[in-house]
């Protein structure tokens, strides 16, 4: 496997560097995932400005936490289910909902859950969705708009999901006390 460069602002590419201080202000660190992405200048940058606009979207932290924790999960992703983990307890998502996503369980909620299984078979179906898994959305509240966010959201995880996979991104050590492996 190649070895991908884990880059602070003085390494990384002139047009990463004010992109990884940005991540040093927002997070306090360089994300081992911003550190890799700086290789790629327009990855980094669209990553940032993606989860932005996701945590901008019409969906609550419980909502957007199922979305990124449903996508990491599916996709295997051993750097950001932690990381999401952390993620959710700084916004103050009841761990409940966590442990049921990192151990797909059953959610607490059937909105939840009906969020949690159109966002899969969005993933899984690479956008094509059964009417009767669409229509369940729909009856448990959620909206067109919402719709369309989870795309926004898949759009995200796709980026660090692939991106970590590739680089074996290791993982950060506040994250690490949530470590986590596919239980299959």
């Amino acid at each position: 496997m190649t070895n991908f460069t884990l880059h602070d602002q003085h390494s990384a590419p002139q047009e990463s560097q004010a992109l990884l201080e940005k991540s040093l202000k927002d997070f306090g660190m360089i994300p081992g995932l911003h550190a890799v992405m700086a290789e790629a200048p327009g990855l980094l940058k669209a990553y940032q400005h993606l989860h932005q606009l996701f945590l901008e979207s019409s969906f609550d932290n419980e909502e957007m936490t199922v979305v990124w924790q449903t996508i990491n999960v599916e996709h295997s992703c051993h750097y950001c289910v932690p990381a999401h983990t952390a993620i959710a307890k700084s916004m103050n998502v009841d761990d409940a909902i966590t442990e049921a996503l990192r151990n797909e369980t059953p959610l607490p909620s059937p909105r939840l859950e009906a969020l949690r299984d159109f966002t899969l078979a969005m993933v899984r179906g690479r956008g094509h969705v059964d009417e009767t898994v669409l229509s369940a959305f729909l009856e448990a509240g959620f909206t067109q708009r919402q719709v369309l966010e989870v795309v926004l959201g898949t759009a995200q995880k796709v980026m660090s999901n692939y991106t970590n996979h590739l680089a074996d991104t290791p993982i950060d050590k506040p994250f690490q006390t949530f470590a986590w492996n596919k239980v299959d």
